[in-house]
C-alpha cells in the first residue's frame, strides 16, 4: 500500500509535468508517444496514481529535463518513491540519450549476424481458425484479409520502435490447420487473405528497414497437399508418388489403402522424399518464386535438423544463388534441438540455427539460481578457447517462441524477465524476441499449442518492452555494438545468481553483467581498466573498489580501452 509521502510526491510531480507539459504546447497524445505509454497511463501519472511503474515516470520527466530536479527533491529515507526509484540513482530503465554510431563493420553479407530478429506465428496473432475446414473454431475475427492487421494494427511500427531489423514470418501458406501441413506453397492460406496481401506486408517491413524471414516447412507436408491427393486419388498411376516414401502393401491410419512415412509419427504430417530430384526442384523453384514475388530476404527452415544433409545442401545452393542475384546475403536459419550443430550449421547447410541448449540454460539457471549453468553452455559454444564449438558463428538465440511456453510463465520470478532480456541481448548469437512477450504476456503449453500463439490486437507498450528496446539500442546502434554482436566470449566472474563477461571485437571492449538476485550485488572481477560508460543508460562507471549492481539488474560497460 503506498504511504501518504509517497502519495504526495506523485500528486506533486504529477502536477508538474502536466504544467510543463502545458507550457510545452505538446498534447498529451504526443507526449504519450513519445515516451512509449498509453494516453491513460500519462494521465494516471498526471493525476499521482502511485500505481504507475517509477520508470515511467521518470522517463516522462526526462522529457523535460527534471530528472535532476526530482532525483534532489525526493529522500529515498522518506519516500516510498525515491526508495524504490532513486535509492540507487536514476533507475536503469531511464537512460540519456545515446547518440547512434556509424557501423562500419556492417555490409551487406552480414546483415543477419548484426540483427534483431522479431517472431510472429500469423495464424495466431492474426486470429485465424484453427482449422481450415470452414468451422471457425478458434477464429478471433471475421476479417477476410486478417494478414493486413500487421500494418494496420501498428506491428510494423511496433518493430520498428522496438528496435528490430528483421522478423520471421511463421507459415503463411495455404495449409490443413497449423501451418506445418502445407497444402499450396504458392498461395497464401484463405485464413490470412491473398498474396497480394503478403506482398503489401514485406513491403511495409522493408520500409521499415525491417527484413522479412518467410517459414521453409519443406521436409513434411499436409495430407491436403495437392500432389498427395493426387497419390491417393490415381495410387500408382500418380506422376507424384515418387515424392513421398509410399508403402503400397501397408495401409494409413486413414485407411488409404496404402502406408506412407510421417513426421515423428504424426498421421497427417506426410514426410517429402528428398531421393527425388523432380521434387527438390520443384521446391526450388517455390523459394525462387518466394523471393521474386514477394522480395523476402531469407527463410527460416523448420525441423531442419531432420531434413536430407543433401537436401539441405542443395537448398544452400539456391540460397547462394539468391545471394549473388540480390547482392546481399539470403540466409538459412535451421530449426536445430540438440547435438553437434556443425553438422547443419557450415558453409554447405545453414548459415544459422536455433540455440535450444542456450534456451534452456537461459531460464533453468534463473529458476535454479545456478547461473554456471548457462556460463557453461555459453563457454562450450562461443568461448576463446580453441575448442570450442561455434565461436565466430552466429546462432538464432531466444527465451521462448511459437513451440514452448511463454517465459513470463517458465520463470518462477517474473522480476527476472529484466536481467534475462538482458544476458539475451549481451550474449553471443542474435536475439530473437516472440512476438507479445516484449510486454511480459503468459502462455502455458497445451494440446494445440493455442495458449502460445494467441489472437492479438494492437501490441502494447510498458516498462519490459522499453528495456529491451534499450538493449537493442546498445547492441546495435552504440559504440560497442560490434563487440556484442560479433565479440566471443570469456568468463570473468559466475557465481549462483550473478554472471560477468566480457565482448570484445573491433577494438571495443563490453562487460555483461547480470544480476538475477532479489537484492543488490558488489561483483570483484579483473576488468583491465578502470572506468567504463553503461551503454544501455549511459552513466559513467568506476570498477574500483567492485561493481556495485542493483537487484534484477543487466549491464553493459564499455571499457575505456
Amino acid at each position: 500500500m503506498a504511504t501518504v509521502a509517497s502519495s504526495n510526491s506523485m500528486q506533486r510531480i504529477g502536477l508538474s509535468l502536466k504544467t510543463w507539459r502545458a507550457m510545452s504546447g505538446r498534447t498529451a497524445d504526443e507526449l504519450a508517444g513519445t515516451v512509449g505509454i498509453s494516453r491513460d497511463t500519462l494521465s494516471r501519472v498526471e493525476r499521482g496514481d502511485t500505481g504507475v511503474g517509477v520508470g515511467t515516470v521518470l522517463d516522462i520527466c526526462g522529457e523535460f529535463g527534471l530528472l535532476a530536479k526530482v532525483e534532489a527533491a525526493l529522500d529515498p529515507a522518506q519516500s516510498e518513491l525515491g526508495r524504490i526509484g532513486l535509492s540507487r540513482g536514476v533507475p536503469q530503465r531511464v537512460r540519456k540519450p545515446q547518440p547512434t554510431e556509424t557501423q562500419d563493420w556492417r555490409n551487406a553479407m552480414n546483415w543477419y549476424e548484426g540483427s534483431f530478429v522479431y517472431q510472429i506465428y500469423p495464424l495466431g496473432l492474426c486470429g485465424a481458425p484453427w482449422t481450415n475446414d470452414g468451422s471457425g473454431e478458434g477464429k478471433a475475427n471475421d476479417d477476410e484479409h486478417r494478414l493486413l492487421k500487421l500494418v494496420n494494427d501498428g506491428w510494423v511500427d511496433h518493430l520498428k520502435q522496438l528496435g528490430a531489423t528483421c522478423v520471421i514470418l511463421n507459415p503463411v501458406f495455404e495449409s490443413d490447420a497449423h501451418g506445418y501441413d502445407t497444402r499450396d506453397y504458392t498461395r497464401v492460406d484463405a485464413r490470412l487473405g491473398t498474396n497480394e496481401d503478403l506482398k503489401t506486408v514485406v513491403d511495409a517491413f522493408h520500409e521499415a528497414g525491417i527484413r522479412v524471414l518467410l517459414d521453409g516447412v519443406f521436409n513434411h507436408v499436409g495430407r491436403g497437399f495437392w500432389a498427395f491427393q493426387d497419390v491417393i486419388e490415381k495410387r500408382g498411376e500418380s506422376r507424384y508418388a515418387g515424392w513421398f516414401n509410399i508403402d503400397w502393401n501397408g495401409n494409413s491410419d486413414y485407411g488409404d489403402g496404402f502406408g506412407y512415412e510421417t513426421w515423428a509419427g504424426v498421421p497427417y504430417l506426410v514426410k517429402l522424399n528428398h531421393d527425388n530430384l523432380e521434387l527438390n526442384g520443384y521446391l526450388a523453384d517455390v523459394i525462387r518464386g518466394w523471393e521474386a514475388d514477394y522480395g523476402i530476404d531469407g527463410l527460416r527452415l523448420d525441423v531442419a535438423y531432420c531434413l536430407d544433409l543433401g537436401f539441405l545442401g542443395y537448398l544452400r545452393q539456391v540460397a547462394n544463388e539468391l545471394t549473388e542475384k540480390r547482392g546481399e546475403k539470403f540466409p538459412l536459419v535451421g530449426e536445430t534441438m540438440f547435438g553437434d550443430y556443425n553438422r547443419w550449421m557450415n558453409d554447405g547447410a545453414c548459415d544459422s540455427v536455433t540455440n535450444y541448449e542456450a534456451y534452456k540454460g537461459l531460464w533453468s539457471s534463473m529458476n535454479a539460481a545456478n547461473m554456471h549453468e548457462i556460463a557453461y553452455a555459453l563457454e562450450r559454444q562461443s568461448g576463446d578457447k580453441p575448442w570450442d564449438l561455434y565461436t565466430g558463428k552466429h546462432l538464432l538465440t531466444f527465451v521462448d517462441n511459437h513451440d514452448v511456453p511463454r517465459i513470463a510463465t517458465q520463470l518462477s520470478d517474473r522480476h527476472q524477465l529484466r536481467p534475462l532480456y538482458g544476458l539475451l541481448f549481451g550474449m553471443c548469437g542474435v536475439p530473437c524476441v516472440y512476438y507479445g512477450s516484449e510486454w511480459g504476456i503468459e502462455g502455458e503449453q497445451r494440446y494445440g499449442d493455442h495458449e502460445l500463439r494467441p489472437a492479438l490486437d494492437a501490441p502494447e507498450w510498458n516498462e519490459l518492452t522499453d528495456w529491451i528496446s534499450a538493449l537493442a539500442a546498445a547492441r546495435l546502434a552504440s559504440e560497442g555494438a560490434e563487440a556484442l554482436c560479433n565479440g566471443d566470449y570469456h568468463e570473468l566472474q559466475c557465481q549462483p545468481q550473478q554472471l560477468v563477461f566480457q565482448r570484445a571485437a573491433g577494438g571495443k571492449r563490453v562487460i555483461v553483467a547480470i544480476n538475477a538476485a532479489s537484492e543488490p550485488a558488489t561483483l570483484h572481477f579483473d576488468a583491465g581498466c578502470g572506468r567504463a560508460i553503461d551503454l544501455i543508460t549511459g552513466e559513467d562507471h568506476d570498477f574500483g573498489a567492485g561493481s556495485e549492481v542493483g537487484p534484477f539488474s543487466a549491464h553493459y560497460w564499455l571499457c575505456e580501452r
